[in-house]
């Protein structure tokens, strides 16, 4: 055997030969020392890893290069295909004279290495190389010829490059021309291999401080072991022997298959083990079963108290992490704890109690429900600490009010939940109404003083006993022995009592112990009851506000077929909100929004929503500027909020804002079936057709209400008759356990079914997506379209000819005749003849007249002019003015929409009767005079 330096034991010492041999070995640590290996090790190490690094810098930076090659080359050509007059030069007689100069200095000043300006077959007009114009482009450019820009990485004559490829187009968007940019490759290589100095450099120092790093690592750890050589680690080997068999703990060591590898003196002694243990089997030596079964089963414990003979050992056991190839084995300590016997049962029960507290700190308040809350804490109490255990909470908690009583008045209660270690117990069931009218009764007694009291014997509770001579008496012979009652109290207020019961299942009566952990555990539990009852409150009065805001019934209209569904969500009332509107025209609105957000702010804020799309829909303008209105309108409403909020005035959080509301509105014309919509940041609609098809119609993604800076866009689909609208919120959809898209999977299946009418259909889809506890409010609204019959629509074409509004007089007054509204001919004649002669007087051709029988008679007269006419009230001494006053004393309702080229003036009419003129008109012919 050699020593540390390599000569052999007992052998003389060398002699000096002018070096120091210690200062070689600490200068060049040889490969066999661990120091060694270990610089060996991170040396390689260091250099793999900054070679790979090198070549990934390389290969990133040519990608890179090639990259914005790319990007350079397609944005020069893009650049030149849209300059002004590009079309009109390749048109002329002579392109190269006129666009070779432009090419020049526009190819000079993006950097690019060429610029070909090309037909559509790509014969080049011009080119950095004259030698090429005339010439046609190698490669595949019928893409660019098709409309569609490219780049690629081409490689062929003249030379390899990155080109880009661009379309010019006339202003009538014909392709006309090519453009050809590009970098030759050979440039983009010079890129990389510029940086390559700098990239070896930087690996060079990468290199040569990772080495450095290894030995200095190397030098720590040579100087760490001190250079032991085999003699020393033998020593100190010894010295751990000794140290194992003089500690006062026992130390088991065993293998993977539970054979005994080694036992220090101290686990002999407490474990009594033959001199022979080493190497036999755990279950042959003779220790306790309990003990035996610990270690053959391989598991962690921490301190466990197990008997040996008369001693009680606390006993820990951890694996050994595996060496060598070797499976992990076990290694068991030992320590004497007979001494504290005498403390450990108290040691146990207040661990126990501890438990017992978190446990009811995880258990107690996990849903915002009082009845719940109240049966969690009696169910965390049963069989850990009592038998039986009763909840009596006060009337108006249990409505989420605030309780009215004071001063200790406290003497009725209702039971509310109950626990028991069997169910034949003879306490009152829940439900029924609990009177606390002995003073003296511990239940009175602690509500009276405020604080947990405690009846060891139940049978010397004369107050108890007083209270139900015969409730008691049955409860004394079911074995019920001792009581702890404990008032519920949370910011000072009593909101009910807990009664916890120890009957023959457990002798040991209640002690102070007890009565402390009681406390404590009530007072957990009051806290949390108090938190149910505190959102109980506000979640009614959300759901009643919101319930109040929302439609009630939809208004009648022909246009579709309605059935709606709301559900507040369990955990707080949102501000989904949905609504149905009928316009002029027969015409409809439908509408489904969501505020972000939950309670009574949320509600409110839809309300507000909800009222201001009621006031704008009666301008009857299109979808995109209802929403930029009601964006606007948003956006004045947070700063107003803002800047009167007494908190912002000091400095202090500002109110939250409406921002985050989402909206769809949508209008339907059953007379051409076109249906209109734009979203503020909410998902589109389902459309089901006829046949059953379900389609999620693609909308403009626009942006949420109040958030601003983006205009909206409008989507127009023309749907047949019979086709479904489905409108929803995100609650419908998704939610922590269902992603949005899979949520639109199954709604589609849900909606493939055409055979049910709305109001089955919604139950459907609520049956088939509805989670158990939504966290977000729902909203859906289902509209089957119905259309206009043909024969009872009537249009004319009328010329700008006074003399036409007789004509449409006489032809409005037949159609009436047909349909059987000749009741109401003359107030139609008059107010299409007012309408007629305005827009004949005041509006551009074409002129248009339409009569729609609906469920009232609606009169539309159309023109090209966006002028709109007011009401006012003529003087006695005008010839004219009164024109529009009399329609809008003849008509219901009346009003104006403007279209893309133009506006319609429309009024409605009641089918029977109407309203008799206060005059009588004898002449129609006259009112034509009188202008608005």
């Amino acid at each position: 055997m050699t020593g540390r330096l390599g000569r052999p034991r007992g052998s003389p010492p060398r002699q000096p030969t002018g070096r120091d041999p210690g200062l070689l070995s600490r200068l060049s640590p040889g490969t066999h020392s661990v120091a060694g290996q270990v610089f060996a090790l991170q040396a390689v190490i260091v250099l793999l890893l900054i070679a790979a690094a090198a070549l990934a810098l390389v290969l990133q930076e040519r990608s890179h290069s090639e990259q914005d090659a790319r990007h350079r080359s397609l944005a020069a050509a893009e650049a030149f295909a849209h300059a002004p007059g590009l079309p009109a030069a390749l048109a002329s007689p002579d392109p190269t004279a006129v666009l070779q100069p432009l090419a020049d200095a526009a190819r000079r000043a993006s950097g690019v290495d060429f610029i070909a300006v090309m037909s559509r077959d790509g014969v080049r007009f011009t080119d950095s190389r004259p030698d090429l114009i005339g010439e046609r482009a190698t490669g595949d450019l019928s893409r660019a010829a098709a409309g569609h820009p490219f780049t690629e990485v081409f490689k062929g004559a003249p030379s390899d490059a990155v080109r880009a490829v661009v379309p010019v187009r006339d202003a009538n968007g014909t392709v006309v021309g090519l453009i050809g940019t590009g970098i030759e490759v050979a440039n983009v290589s010079d890129v990389v291999e510029s940086q390559l100095p700098l990239l070896l450099g930087a690996a060079a120092g990468a290199l040569l401080l990772g080495t450095g790093g290894a030995a200095l690592v190397s030098r720590r750890l040579r100087r760490q072991t001190r250079g032991l050589g085999e003699a020393e680690m033998a020593r100190m080997n010894e010295h751990h022997e000794a140290v194992l068999h003089a500690v006062r703990e026992g130390v088991l060591i065993l293998s993977a298959d539970h054979r005994l590898l080694l036992a220090n003196d101290e686990a002999r002694r407490l474990l009594n083990l033959p001199a022979d243990a080493e190497q036999r089997p755990v279950t042959e030596l003779g220790l306790d079963p309990r003990t035996t079964d610990l270690l053959v089963s391989g598991r962690v414990a921490t301190d466990e108290v197990h008997l040996a003979g008369d001693r009680l050992l606390a006993v820990n056991v951890r694996p050994t992490k595996p060496y060598g190839g070797h499976p992990s084995g076990s290694v068991m300590t030992l320590r004497d704890t007979t001494e504290l016997a005498s403390l450990s049962g108290r040691a146990e029960v207040a661990r126990e109690r501890l438990q017992m507290l978190y446990d009811a700190g995880v258990r107690i308040g996990t849903t915002l429900d009082v009845v719940r809350t109240a049966e969690e804490l009696s169910e965390v109490a049963v069989p850990r600490f009592a038998d039986f255990v009763t909840v009596e909470l006060l009337e108006p908690v249990l409505h989420g009010e605030e309780p009215s009583a004071a001063g200790g008045a406290y003497t009725e209660m209702r039971r509310a939940a109950m626990s028991g270690v069997r169910t034949d117990q003879p306490l009152q069931p829940v439900g029924d109404t609990i009177r606390f009218v002995v003073p003296t009764a511990p239940m009175a007694a602690a509500l009276d003083a405020g604080h947990a009291v405690l009846a060891p014997d139940l049978h010397a509770a004369m107050g108890w006993r007083a209270q139900d001579e015969a409730g008691t008496r049955q409860a004394l012979d079911y074995g019920l022995h001792s009581l702890i009652s404990v008032p519920l109290q949370a910011r000072g207020v009593v909101l009910g009592m807990a009664n916890f019961w120890r009957a023959a299942d457990t002798p040991d009566a209640f002690d102070e112990e007890d009565l402390s952990f009681a406390e404590e555990l009530g007072a957990r539990a009051a806290v949390c009851i108090d938190n149910a009852r505190r959102f109980t409150r506000e979640h009614a009065t959300a759901v009643t506000l919101q319930r109040s805001l929302l439609p009630r019934v939809l208004p009648d209209q022909s246009a579709v077929d309605v059935a709606f569904r709301y559900l507040p969500a369990k955990a707080g009332v949102g501000g989904d909100w949905f609504d149905v509107i009928p316009l002029a025209g027969a015409r409809v609105a439908l509408i489904v929004g969501d505020v972000v957000g939950h309670g009574v702010h949320a509600a409110a804020t839809m309300g507000r929503l909800r009222t201001a799309v009621h006031n704008f829909s009666t301008l009857d303008m299109p979808p995109d500027e209802l929403l930029g209105h009601l964006d606007e309108l948003i956006s004045r409403i947070d700063q107003n909020d803002a800047a009167l909020s007494p908190a912002a005035e000091d400095g202090g959080k500002a109110p939250a804002g409406i921002t985050g509301a989402t909206c769809l509105y949508a209008v339907y014309d059953p007379v051409s079936g076109r249906c209109t919509m734009a979203s503020a940041g909410h998902p589109g609609p389902a459309l089901v057709w006829p046949d059953g098809r379900v389609e999620f119609p693609e909308l403009p993604a626009g942006l949420p209400l109040g958030v601003g800076g983006m205009p909206f866009e409008t989507t127009e689909l023309r749907l047949p008759e019979a086709s479904r609208l489905v409108l929803f919120t995100d609650g419908l959809l998704e939610d922590r356990d269902r992603d949005f898209d899979t949520g639109l999977g199954l709604l589609a299946q849900t909606l493939a079914r055409t055979d049910r009418s709305p109001d089955q259909a919604c139950s459907d889809v609520l049956a088939a997506l509805l989670f158990p506890s939504p966290s977000d409010d729902i909203a859906l609204l289902i509209a089957d379209t119905r259309r206009l019959e043909p024969d009872r629509i009537a249009e004319w074409e009328v010329p700008a000819n006074p003399a036409a509004v007789s004509r449409v007089r006489g032809a409005s007054s037949a159609q009436l005749t047909a349909w059987g509204l000749e009741d109401i001919a003359f107030t139609t004649e008059l107010i299409l003849s007012e309408l007629v002669t305005n827009a004949i007087r005041y509006g551009s051709a074409p002129i248009r007249v339409r009569m729609l029988r609906d469920r009232t008679l609606i009169c539309e007269v159309s023109d090209s002019s966006s002028t709109s006419p007011h009401l006012r009230y003529a003087a006695t001494t005008d010839e004219g003015g009164r024109g529009l006053f009399l329609v809008a004393q003849y008509a219901d309702r009346w009003g104006t929409r403007y279209t893309e080229r133009g506006k319609v003036i429309w009024a409605e009419l009641p089918l029977t009767g109407g309203k008799e003129p206060a005059e009588p008109v004898v002449d129609l012919e006259s009112l034509e005079d009188m202008a608005w």
